[in-house]
Order: C-alpha cells, then sequence, then structure tokens
C-alpha cells in the first residue's frame, strides 16, 4: 500500500510540476513587444530596470515639455506614466540657458547604488540624481548650476549627453550635436566617482564620421562601439550609425554596417533615431523613436527591436512592426 501511494505521489507531483512549468511558459509568452511600445507623443528614450519593474524616460513631444516623460511596467506590455518634478524647465534654468524645453534624458545607476540621469534643459546638460528610478530627484551639484553649460563650446549644441561605465568602473560622458542641422559634434571626458565632476582639460573632441548627435557607447569583447544619429530628426533622413575602437576616445572607424537602422522601404518606420540599447536574458534590443507626423509639429513614438553582433560588426535592424517574444 505504502509502495502505491509513493508512486501515486510522484506523478501526482509530476503533474503539478508540469502545469506550472505550462503556466510559466505561457506568462512568458505574453510578454510582447508591442509595435508601437507605448501609446503616446515620446522621444530620446532612456531604459533602466530595477527591482523587476522597468522605466522608461523621454522627451515629451513636440519638441519636449515643461517635464520628463516617466513610464513604468512590470511586463513591458502595460506602461504607466508617472511624473517626477526634476528636471523642469523651471527648476532647470541658468544665464546660458535658451528657451528649449526638456529633452533627451538618460539614467543609469552608479555603484554607490544611486540613480544619475543627465538631461538636456535650455540646450545645456544637467545632472540629477535620485535614490530610486521615481525620485525625489535633485540637481546632483549643489550650486544648482548646469553640468554642461550651453556655451561651453558656443560653435555647438551642448546636448544629448549619454553616460558610459567601462568594465574598470570608470565612467564616461558623451555628449554633443551640431547647430542648423550641420556640424555636430560629439566630446567625451572621464567623470570622478561623485559622477558629476571632471577636469575640463580633459575633455575630447572624438568625432566619428557622419556624426551628428546622440551618441551611445556600447561594449562587446574589447570592441568599442560608439552609436549616433545622423540627418534631421524632422525627416526621412534620419538615422542610427555606429563606428569602432579599441578604447573609449577613438579614433572611431565607421562600422561596415553603418547605417544600421534607416526609414524602411514602406517608411511605416520614419526617420528612427536617438536610441538606446539595453540587455534582456542575453539579448540585446534597441529602443529608439520614429515619426508619426512631422507635417507641422514634429510628433513621435517609441519603436523597439533586437540588436545582435557578429563577426565584430553591428547587424542591420529589420523593423520588423510586429509583436514579438520578450
Amino acid at each position: 500500500m505504502t509502495h502505491i501511494l509513493k508512486k501515486y505521489g510522484v506523478i501526482i507531483a509530476l503533474m503539478l510540476f508540469a502545469l506550472v512549468t505550462s503556466c510559466l511558459e505561457k506568462k512568458k509568452s505574453e510578454i510582447v513587444l508591442q509595435d508601437p511600445l507605448i501609446d503616446g507623443d515620446f522621444a530620446d528614450p532612456s531604459i533602466i530596470k530595477f527591482e523587476g519593474k522597468y522605466y522608461i524616460y523621454a522627451t515629451i513631444d513636440p519638441w519636449g515639455a515643461e517635464e520628463l516623460g516617466v513610464l513604468e511596467s512590470d511586463d513591458f506590455v502595460h506602461w504607466e506614466q508617472k511624473h517626477i518634478k526634476w528636471p523642469s524647465k523651471e527648476l532647470c534654468t541658468s544665464e546660458t540657458s535658451n528657451s528649449s524645453n526638456v529633452w533627451a534624458p538618460s539614467v543609469i545607476q552608479a555603484k554607490d547604488g544611486k540613480f544619475y540621469m543627465y538631461v538636456s534643459v535650455g540646450s545645456e546638460i544637467w545632472a540629477g540624481v535620485s535614490d530610486h528610478p521615481l525620485g525625489p530627484w535633485k540637481n546632483a551639484k549643489k550650486d544648482n548650476s548646469p553640468l554642461i553649460k550651453g556655451n561651453m563650446f558656443p560653435e555647438y549644441h551642448m546636448i544629448d549627453a549619454e553616460v558610459f561605465i567601462d568594465d574598470d568602473g570608470q565612467v564616461y560622458l558623451y555628449w554633443g550635436s551640431g547647430l542648423d542641422w550641420v556640424n555636430g559634434h560629439c566630446f567625451v571626458v572621464p567623470l570622478k566617482d561623485d559622477m558629476i565632476s571632471f577636469d575640463e582639460t580633459a575633455i575630447k573632441d572624438i568625432t566619428p564620421p557622419n556624426y551628428f548627435e546622440a551618441p551611445f557607447m556600447v561594449k562587446k569583447g574589447e570592441t568599442y562601439f560608439l552609436m549616433y544619429s545622423d540627418g534631421k530628426c524632422t525627416t526621412e533622413t534620419y538615422k542610427v550609425r555606429y563606428a569602432k575602437s579599441d578604447n573609449p576616445f577613438g579614433p572611431f572607424t565607421e562600422g561596415k554596417n553603418s547605417p544600421v537602422l534607416t526609414t524602411s522601404e514602406d517608411r511605416s518606420t520614419l526617420g528612427p533615431g536617438h536610441h538606446s540599447v539595453f540587455t534582456e536574458a542575453g539579448q540585446d534590443y534597441i529602443l529608439y523613436h520614429r515619426i508619426t507626423d512631422n507635417s507641422d509639429k514634429l510628433y513621435r513614438e517609441l519603436a523597439i527591436d533586437s540588436l545582435n553582433f557578429s563577426n565584430d560588426e553591428i547587424e542591420v535592424v529589420r523593423p520588423s512592426n510586429t509583436l514579438m517574444n520578450f
């Protein structure tokens, strides 16, 4: 009798295991990347994951707003818009600011566990710090000044900051664009442990070929892939390119497959660019914006696709415009 009970106990346990596994697999298959990713007019996205939740920070179209677009999800399908008090146009204004709104956030978690944001307001770069992705955020500089003043290099546009943390823990700040849609330049400087201090004499112009704005650094093995946008963000000319180097300062040589993300033939993906890259379950993804309406005011939406590397190059991204398993 005991033998029979043990036998059926094993069978029941196996059936329960199969049932639970099936439910987990079903739940996983229901987590998909939608097209567009989020309903709403957003651009220039940055993404982080913290305690099982995803947070996207983005420009609110048209042409920015008084605040950032902040979105939260625990399944990458259902997104809820949140509101944070910093940055804002009111709180991030200096004697060197212009009238430009809040643009192009970049958020990262540093080795001290805190979150740091680098954001363009008034055409200069401000740095914020918080203990949680939803804040409260505040200026990381005690004197409430911008990190990169708008007149640091007046012949170029001091926007589109992005931070990269190398394998050895060294932090680098990349930024820069052009004026009047021409002559974009990319700058880099090592940041100190406080994530905001740097030696101005260490700033280097490392502009790669065909660069205009929105730098994003990705490292694979010993290769540094500097990705960036080229063209005009209001038209189908906007695209994502990349260049390679063996160190964060370059020199950079444009990749064989560059550009890797362009307007699709059917124009369902129009003017894609100003992206970020993140990794989930061993797969890299590119999160970017694309134009939905450029007839009068600029409106864009967020989209996402797989990003793949092979033979020390980035493969060309084929916008799917379909649901993807995540």
